[in-house]
């Protein structure tokens, strides 16, 4: 919308400065006209004097139209560059505004879908399989967690793996021990989720932790949630261990940073990421994400764009959803101006 009224400003320009053209032209001739009469009524002498007088009246009244053509032109072109200007100014907010919007959408999108992982790792804990392998400690009781875990995995394709964690945090039980072997057994009581999740308040409430790779996983990226597992499952029971569930984040993440709706021109300019609270990039649509590169920019309230250069920079911080406040992390997208 905004182009075609550019568009259509410049095309009323265009035809307006050649239709004075054609008056320029116009009044050229006709101060040829009067200056060959003035010249003819000069050789008449007596008998031509009326036409000269009517001959240098035409000139001057060709002088006016010249002046006021002259002034047109230039009133015209002032008000097309006023146009030019506001118009573009029109197009950057239109834009920044619209990119801005779409950062937030990018941010809502992976925290709903992250809502959805910490309502996962709180009703997991609390399966009776999950429970009793604490609980019993038992070959058998470890075994069919085992089983009850790969069962869950193979309808949650969104995880790398489930780990049980004792309260001394050695891993007893996984999800996917044929893939990952190496996971049970191993000593977690320092890693961020265990610790965070043994202190959580009750069954109700949850841990999180920032993207970060695992190299038990594969050195996968993950987004790990984790919980206390309590005893018989209650909300107030006692703390038997933690259970960590590893979200499989890297290709969740550029699905839904490569999944904007841009057209095949806006795309060619623009880059679409997910920047965490220390501005490092978690997710990006241009190329493949390691989680070493820092973007630094200058929010200066929760959504908004600014001109950074020939780059439009527009953001919105995430307002996360239901009980997942979110980690400070933004929906950015980088664009040509």
């Amino acid at each position: 919308m905004q182009d075609d009224i550019l568009r259509l400003a410049f095309e009323a320009s265009r035809i307006t400065g050649e239709k004075i053209a054609v008056i320029d032209k116009i009044m050229t001739r006709t101060q040829i006209l009067s200056m060959n009469a003035r010249l003819e009524a000069t050789r008449a002498g007596d008998a031509g004097r009326g036409f000269q007088i009517v001959a240098k009246e035409m000139g001057a009244v060709t002088d006016e139209v010249n002046a006021l053509s002259a002034q047109l032109r230039q009133e015209i072109a002032d008000n097309t560059a006023q146009i030019e200007t506001a118009g573009q100014q029109m197009i950057r907010d239109f834009k920044g505004q619209r990119f801005a919007d779409i950062a937030r959408n990018v941010v809502e999108l992976i925290d709903r879908n992250l809502y959805e992982r910490s309502c996962d790792v709180r009703w997991w804990a609390t399966d009776s399989a999950v429970v009793n392998a604490l609980q019993d400690e038992g070959a058998d009781a470890l075994s069919y967690a085992c089983e009850r875990l790969a069962t869950i995995l193979r309808s949650y394709t969104v995880y790398l793996d489930l780990w049980v964690a004792d309260r001394n945090g050695q891993v007893v039980a996984t999800g996917r021990g044929e893939r990952f072997p190496n996971a049970v057994g191993q000593r977690v009581a320092q890693e961020e989720w265990f610790v965070k999740g043994m202190k959580t308040a009750d069954g109700d409430d949850f841990a999180v932790c920032d993207i970060g790779r695992n190299s038990v996983l594969g050195n996968a990226q993950t987004a790990t949630y984790s919980t206390a597992i309590r005893e018989g499952g209650k909300v107030n029971g006692q703390v038997l261990g933690v259970l960590g569930i590893f979200f499989d984040w890297e290709p969740q993440a550029r699905d839904i940073v490569q999944g904007v709706a841009l057209s095949s021109e806006e795309k060619k300019g623009t880059r679409v990421m997910l920047v965490n609270s220390k501005r490092q990039v978690i997710a990006t649509s241009d190329k493949p994400c390691l989680l070493t590169e820092k973007y630094e920019f200058n929010p200066t309230q929760k959504q908004g764009y600014y001109s950074n250069g020939n780059r439009m920079i527009s953001y919105a911080l995430t307002p996360g959803y239901e009980t997942y406040r979110g980690l400070g992390w933004y929906g950015c997208i980088e664009s040509s101006l």
